[in-house]
């Protein structure tokens, strides 16, 4: 066969007994002297033994990454038992003696996959071990995807409900569904096979996680964003942290479905996205921030020239000219820094129509500030707060905590001069996500920032179930301060007739 060796090792070749052999492979725990589990290579490429096993026979595979193939959702709650490990194991170690991994890296990642899934069925014909076809084809895949993919991962990758994996060690992963945390009964072997998974996903970025440089940002191939933190700063094992987005782009329209936002918000934010309002979008942890921003840069005009700049590149706009930017880590002699503020100061040289930050978390909010109130209308970021006001009192922080040695009136004017729009995201506690304010920033009086509701949530009770009641409400603001911008670019008629259904809908 193309992708294995001449023949199976000498353990496996043994003639069949009369009853099921006792498999003996080492506790799960544990790994055998001088075989890493689970080598990492890179992303995707079939994972080489290391070279007291293959004796230099097998090159180098790192330089051929391919993104893991997509497979079918599997259950998350199936409880596995120790012995189930224990004889993956013995499998597998029996399954990088009879692979010719040379071979396999010259496939494609189903004929890879069919390949191993042979060797597998010959093992466990050869090797006399009893099991059920459903559970065999349950340890097929996961062989699979721990040779070609991300392992016990796979099946909540997959799955498109999902929206965050929190992995706490190699015993414990919860899943967010629908707003709620709930734990799965996927576990990985032992912490050296989740650290090699974490290897693999930060090297695909070209960043690295080890005790040198325990705290890692990256990202999958799909744009997911994940964050990787090992020993010795995460005590009980390597924590791995996935925030998963759809595949399917989300837009307004969605939430309106989902009764996120009522349609007469939803038509002003469209306006807001359309007629180059400065806006920042705020809200907590797993508010839906990057959802909703990914949503207002829609309706962007297609002949904008729009630069991104992410510490994790996440966001997926779909216009057809945008320039993607990510930050850079040091390297092992601390060089080689890109930071957030590096990447929004060399915007303003390539000719920005837009500036798109994905989050604002420190010194760059002033130079976000300065590009919004330098010619680069319709900027967007997102930042961490709990309300409008809370908002741009963040932004002012930032701003003095980065070194700026400027009075707080200096600061707060300019706040008022580039932001426009605060459009504050919240998730409630029964996991809905609601659009709660759409605020805009008047101006200065005295040395207090003064800010106009146009659009509110309000908070009315629960029902049997415990789901939360509440309405949007328009505040009856006739004419908002970016009216005049709005009939600049046509959109003033649109915007009158969304505030008076807005109020009538209130009214009803």
């Amino acid at each position: 066969m193309f992708g294995r060796r001449s023949g199976l090792p000498t353990e496996a070749r043994e003639p069949p007994r009369m009853t099921p052999a006792p498999v003996a492979p080492p506790p799960p725990e544990r790994t055998e002297p001088g075989h890493a589990p689970f080598p990492s290579t890179g992303l995707g490429a079939p994972m080489v033994p290391p070279p007291q096993t293959v004796a230099g026979r097998v090159p180098t595979l790192a330089d051929q990454p391919a993104a893991p193939p997509q497979r079918t959702p599997t259950a998350v709650d199936s409880r596995r038992s120790d012995s189930y490990y224990e004889t993956k194991s013995a499998i597998f170690g029996a399954l990088i003696e009879a692979i010719d991994l040379a071979q396999l890296a010259r496939l494609d990642a189903e004929s890879a996959r069919e390949e191993i899934r042979d060797i597998v069925n010959e093992i466990i014909a050869i090797k006399n071990i009893v099991m059920s076809i459903a559970e065999q084809e349950e340890l097929l895949d996961d062989i699979c995807n721990d040779v070609l993919g991300y392992g016990p991962l796979e099946p909540l990758l997959a799955r498109d409900d999902i929206a965050d994996v929190m992995v706490n060690g190699s015993g414990t992963v919860y899943i967010e569904v629908s707003g709620k945390i709930q734990k799965t009964a996927i576990r990985f072997r032992d912490n050296q096979q989740l650290l090699n998974i974490c290897q693999r996903i930060v090297s695909q970025v070209g960043r690295r996680v080890d005790e040198s440089s325990p705290i890692c940002d990256a990202r999958l191939p799909d744009g997911s964003r994940v964050n990787v933190i090992v020993p010795p700063l995460a005590i009980d094992g390597p924590a791995l942290t996935i925030r998963k987005f759809k595949k399917d782009k989300l837009t307004l329209e969605q939430l309106v479905r989902w009764g996120t936002i009522t349609p007469e918000g939803a038509e002003i934010l469209k306006i807001i996205g359309r007629c180059r309002v400065n806006a920042i979008v705020s809200g907590g942890t797993g508010s839906g921030k990057t959802t909703l921003l990914n949503c207002l840069t829609r309706y962007i005009d297609e002949e904008e020239r729009v630069i991104t700049c992410e510490d994790a590149a996440e966001l997926q706009l779909q216009q057809p000219h945008v320039v993607r930017l990510e930050t850079r880590p040091p390297n092992l002699e601390g060089e080689g820094q890109v930071t957030m503020r590096d990447l929004v100061r060399n915007c303003l040289r390539m000719r920005p129509e837009r500036i798109i930050v994905g989050e604002v978390r420190g010194p760059e909010a002033f130079d976000l500030l300065q590009a919004m109130n330098t010619g680069h209308d319709g900027s967007m970021g997102t930042l961490h707060a709990n309300n409008p006001r809370e908002a741009l009192s963040r932004l002012e922080s930032m701003i003095t905590m980065g070194g700026f040695s400027l009075p707080s009136r200096t600061i707060r004017e300019m706040v008022c001069a580039s932001v426009d729009v605060v459009i504050q995201a919240a998730r409630l506690r029964d996991g809905s996500r609601k659009i709660t304010h759409i605020t805009e920033v008047m101006g200065l009086e005295g040395d207090v920032i003064i800010t106009q509701d146009l659009f509110l949530y309000d908070l009315l009770g629960e029902d049997a179930n415990g789901r939360l009641i509440g309405r949007h409400r328009s505040t009856g603001i006739g004419r908002p301060r970016f009216w005049e911008r709005a009939r600049y670019y046509g959109e003033d008629v649109r915007l009158a007739k969304a505030l008076d259904a807005a109020e009538v809908a209130s009214g009803a």
